[in-house]
């Protein structure tokens, strides 16, 4: 009776839905038009915050028969983006069979469920069966999870910094101080990293990978424009997936602009400086049906200008000389940047993605030194003045380009990818050194001496790489690749000095050198992660295979070191304590290879009175790495992640000094020569806090400090020869929102006394003497902190346009103060104070523009099968 009677009002129901959409329809043309109206609706929302979240796509999908091969297989049903309100519908459905909903979201854990309206009678009540194909799905919640290394695109709304146990990710839109800069002002800005004068980075007093999307890049951060840049990711220790390069000192990956927003979008932006450098850029995205076509580019100008002071004391013997120099350095230049590329939707589950970009630049170096040298040699003394005048020019090109391929299998997550990239670099420069020396009634010393040298190289960087992803269940996770790379390089240097004699430049060929290398890393690794309860690890193994060979074509020198097994092992332990409280512990292997600049087997004579010369010998050096984290998620977006790590390095590689003969076979004398040593190892240890907090509605407050201290321990050299520092180093940045759309930005930094960085050259790792980098085991920096600040006001409909000042080192507090001395044997051989002082109060004003047209329309899908399917395949879904 009652089965009888579910049949007698199902059939009842299917004729009144029938009428009501025959009676919609009546008067059209076109019979095959949809005759159903099943309704799902419902909400997405942030877990943490239960905001809204905007822009979500959902996806219906629903397994049937495909008419053609007469197989079963899932068909998109719809698909839409959720509106501001977080609010998604989709109606005109099949009121039979089941379907499943895929709710995602960069940054978020991917929502999937079954789904069906229920036409269940209770009691024969058939308002309630009618009603029942209009279904609430309620608020859904989307669970945070930042796990993909590369193509992050970070909405409007996101915060300055996202932190996470494994990675921060520092969103580069919502850095004001780094506006119409380059990816070192915005590394000056982002938690963890230190920045020098020079521009270089160090994370945890290290040097670590730059990655652009992903991959390593031959580009350096000087020449990536602060405005071409979406948002940065940070991984202080790397799982068994990456690299093992670089030594445990992590990854920096630079996400660059590019979204696949339906519809078109871009932005064009200037800014001029109180230099009167300015600079103008633009990007364009336009996405329609299975094309998405992006286009960036960028030009700059850049105006630098330091004063540096430097004295250097020697001991020869019982000869004491005492060298000091004053200059001011200034560059000035250009370079532009130039990307474009596009992704291809083959279908639902194939992508192939083509992408190139196109750098080069070109800088002027004028300086003049003021020079005084002093001499004891025993009782006598001598003394004299000098003034030496330095002009170069350095050009660059860099061309790259990108092919990836990814397939996304049938099950949920599980995807194939591949990419091939090829970097091609060129740089050239030419310097003219002319010194002069005077006797105390200031008449020239004997002649003035000139040198010139003209040098360049050439770099071809190529890398392939296949990742797999397989979530075996939805607590186990399989990931492999294979990764392969190649990198070809060449150099070119020549020397001349001034004959007046001949009245013209003659070769100097001892100083001269042509050198070539080549660089292969072959690599294969395997995760697998599995969650157990509130437990969850991750054990990683990586194979790395590795070759370099070296050639100075002049002498025919060859120069080779291989490793052609070399394991890289990682483990990840973590405990979610409960919803806000996670902890975590881990542990990876890293190699950290020599570069070419620390293995040419060449003296660099630009300067007599600082020499340097690579070291072919070097080996690689091996890096143990462990880190605990501990995770508290607090209310209203307050978050703390505490890290106390540990590195313990073998073989390091270090700057070192030692006195050798010299190299001009003209002179029968001795000098100090820098170079590079493997030293016995090195350990560091240290906590690290960093905090997001929302203050109040207004202020938001992102902090950061990091305790740690080095050892270096280089007694295979010498039996003394050893440094230890304990350092710490803060960053505050605050963010005010005002009335009217006008937003603050203050920016606050500290570095206590530091322990040079292994591989890091003296002088705040610029020039010293005009030369070369120079540095030992037994160096130190000075205290320094510094001071930026910004203000932006939005404007136009949408907050479209904007408006923005900023000034970097507003007190001008930044001078770097760095102490550096060569002994052996308890005998001093030189010691060295450098201070400098660079671009401070530089006044940037920025304009930038947004436009755009977001058609939702574009991302639907709706099936036009024919009706008579669906009714059948929902009579099979309730028998």
């Amino acid at each position: 009776m009652k089965r009888s009677l579910k049949t007698g009002c199902l059939l009842i129901l299917i004729t009144v839905i029938t009428m009501n959409a025959h009676s919609q329809t009546k008067g059209r043309s076109g019979g095959g038009q949809s005759m159903n109206m099943g309704h799902f609706y419902g909400k997405v929302i942030d877990s943490n915050s239960n905001k809204p979240m905007e822009a979500a796509s959902v996806q219906l999908t629903q397994n049937r028969m495909d008419t053609v091969t007469k197989k079963r297989k899932d068909f998109v049903v719809a698909a839409m983006l959720t509106n501001r309100r977080g609010e998604f519908s989709i109606d005109k459905l099949s009121i039979f069979g089941m379907y499943q909903i895929s709710i995602t979201a960069i940054g978020f854990k991917p929502f999937n469920e079954k789904i069906y309206f229920n036409l269940k009678m209770n009691g024969g009540d058939m308002s309630q069966m009618i009603n029942a194909v209009d279904k609430d799905l309620g608020n859904i919640k989307l669970i945070p999870n930042p796990e993909q290394l590369a193509g992050v695109v970070v909405t409007a709304d996101a915060p300055l910094l996202q932190m996470n146990v494994d990675r921060k990710v520092f969103n580069v839109s919502k850095s004001l101080t780094s506006v119409g800069g380059t990816a070192v002002d915005v590394m000056k800005n982002f938690p963890s990293v230190n920045v020098d004068i020079d521009g270089n980075v160090t994370l945890r007093n290290i040097t670590p990978q730059i990655f652009i999307d992903g991959r390593p890049t031959t580009l350096t951060l000087d020449q990536i424009p602060a405005d071409e840049i979406e948002s940065v990711e940070i991984i202080t220790n790397p799982s068994a997936k990456f690299d093992a390069s670089g030594g445990g000192a992590g990854i920096l990956n630079i996400v660059l602009k590019k979204n696949r927003k339906a519809g078109y979008n871009g932005n064009v932006r200037a800014n001029i400086d109180s230099r009167l450098s300015h600079g103008f850029g633009a990007d364009v995205n336009i996405k329609q049906g299975k094309i998405n076509f992006f286009a960036n580019a960028m030009y700059n100008q850049r105006k630098s200008i330091s004063n540096q002071s430097t004295t250097r004391t020697d001991f020869i013997n019982d000869t004491k000389a005492v060298l000091s120099q004053d200059d001011k350095p200034d560059s000035r230049g250009h370079f532009a940047f130039g990307r474009a590329g596009f992704d291809y939707f083959h279908d639902n589950r194939n992508t192939f993605s083509l992408s190139g970009v196109m750098v080069g630049g070109s800088f002027t170096n004028v300086d003049k030194l003021d020079i005084s040298r002093d001499s004891t040699i025993g009782s006598y003394m001598s003394s004299e003045n000098g003034l030496s005048n330095t002009t170069g020019n350095f050009t660059f090109h860099n061309y790259g380009g990108t092919f990836s391929f990814k397939h996304n299998f049938a099950k949920a997550d599980k995807n194939i990818t591949a990419d091939a990239n090829y970097n091609y670099s060129k740089t050239s420069n030419r310097l003219e050194v002319a010194t002069e020396y005077f006797n105390p009634d200031n008449t020239p010393k004997g002649l003035n001496g000139q040198q010139m040298s003209y040098g360049d190289g050439l770099t071809k960087y190529f890398t392939a790489q296949t990742d797999y992803t397989d979530p075996i269940t939805d607590k186990i996770k399989l990931e492999a690749g294979l990764r392969g790379s190649i990198r070809n390089y060449s150099s070119n240097n020549e020397n001349f000095s001034y004959d007046h004699s001949l009245n013209d430049y003659v070769s100097v060929p001892y100083l001269n050198s042509k050198y070539y290398f080549k660089d292969q890393v072959y690599a294969g690794y395997v995760t697998f992660s599995q969650k157990i309860s509130n437990f969850t690890y991750q054990l990683g193994g990586r194979i790395e295979s590795s070759k370099y060979s070296g050639t100075l074509v002049d002498s025919n020198q060859v120069f080779e070191n291989s490793y052609p097994f070399s394991f890289f092992p990682s483990v990840f332990l973590t405990q979610k304590i409960n919803d806000k409280q996670d902890i975590q512990l881990n542990y990876s292997r890293k190699i950290n290879r020599p570069n070419f600049f620390q293995l040419i087997p060449y003296y660099n004579y630009s300067d007599s009175l600082n020499i340097s010369r690579g070291n072919p010998a070097l080996v690689p050096e091996f890096t143990n790495l462990m880190e605990l984290s501990y995770d508290l998620n607090l209310k209203n977006g307050n978050n703390i992640i505490a890290t106390a790590y540990f590195r313990n390095t073998d073989n390091l590689i270090a700057n070192y000094q030692y006195r050798d003969k010299n190299p001009n076979p003209g002179v029968n004398d001795s000098i100090l020569v820098s170079t590079f040593v493997n030293a016995n190892r090195s350990d560091a240890y240290g906590l690290e806090v960093t905090a997001t907090n929302k203050i109040t509605d207004w202020w938001s407050l992102t902090s950061n400090i990091n305790l740690y201290n080095s050892m270096i321990n280089g007694k295979n050299l010498q039996s003394d020869l050893s440094n230890q520092q304990l350092s710490w180093f803060g960053k505050l940045n605050n963010t005010f929102k005002l009335p009217a759309s006008y937003t603050i930005q203050l920016t606050g930094d500290y570095t206590s006394k530091t322990i040079l960085p292994p591989g890091r050259g003296g002088g705040g790792g610029g020039r010293s003497f005009g030369g070369e980098n120079l540095s030992t085991a037994n160096g130190y920096s000075d205290p320094v902190y510094g001071f930026d600040i910004a203000i932006k006001k939005d404007f136009l409909k949408d907050k479209s346009a904007s408006v923005s000042i900023s000034m970097n080192d507003f007190l001008k507090t930044r001078v770097y103060k760095v102490h550096s001395r060569s002994d052996f044997s308890s005998t001093i051989y030189s010691i060295q104070e450098n201070e400098r002082r660079r671009d401070p109060q530089i006044v940037r004003l920025n304009f930038n523009w947004r436009f755009g047209k977001f058609d939702v329309s574009l991302f639907k899908r709706k099936n036009q099968n024919a009706d008579q399917e669906g009714l059948q395949n929902g009579m099979q879904g309730i028998q």
